[in-house]
């Protein structure tokens, strides 16, 4: 599947000629790029968005660089919650695959070994693009159930919960001292509020939450 025109790779790189030749690679197969000189300049602007990334994208690293390496620029990454959002690629020359190996145990999506082949890297970042695009869809599913849930009363969470867990409504009933037609209003409001038609389907949505 090919990435959607929005999709974006950052470059961060502190050899000029590699981000422009990285640049115009990308360009002959129609993705955006961005490059950045330095770890620092790229955290300047993750500083500066205001919401994590809403379109897919990737992240090309190089391992070795002046100022601070790409591995600890990675660690800073590693404190975000949306990081899955942007899978990073290492760039590493032969002495650093240790580093980058070591990187992608950590959850780095992947390294590329300079010299790297253009169509390898490509593929690469395609499939990069590819679990982003994932991520985004499951970001967008757990902030639309985060709003389901927060629509819910206290006393409707409570009957949630163990619905949830498979308990019958004479069971649920007891549990909160209830009867069970009040059991069975609260169930049928989770069931319209959650977007869910039974308690499996329930029991799933709270597991992706």
């Amino acid at each position: 599947m090919s990435p959607p025109p929005d999709a974006r790779v950052f470059i961060v790189d502190d050899d000029a000629g590699v981000r422009d030749a990285l640049g115009w690679l990308l360009r002959t197969r129609r993705l955006l790029s961005e490059g950045h000189e330095s770890a620092e300049a790229f955290l300047e602007e993750v500083a500066r968005w205001h919401q994590p990334p809403a379109t897919p994208c990737c992240l090309l690293l190089d391992v070795r660089m002046g100022g601070m390496s790409g591995l600890t620029l990675f660690e800073h990454l590693q404190t975000l919650p949306w990081l899955p959002v942007m899978p990073v690629i290492f760039l590493s020359g032969h002495a650093d695959v240790p580093t980058a190996v070591d990187a992608v145990k950590r959850g780095a999506f992947d390294f590329c070994e300079k010299p790297f082949s253009d169509n390898a890297l490509v593929d690469r970042i395609e499939q990069a693009l590819a679990h982003s695009a994932q991520a985004l869809v499951q970001r967008r599913v757990q902030d639309e159930i985060r709003q389901r849930l927060h629509s819910l009363t206290e006393r409707e969470r409570d009957v949630m919960r163990l619905v949830a867990d498979g308990l019958p409504n004479k069971v649920v009933a007891d549990q909160l001292n209830i009867s069970v037609r009040t059991v069975e209003v609260h169930r049928s409001r989770v069931f319209d509020k959650m977007g869910v038609r039974s308690a499996v389907e329930l029991a799933n949505a709270l597991r992706q939450s």
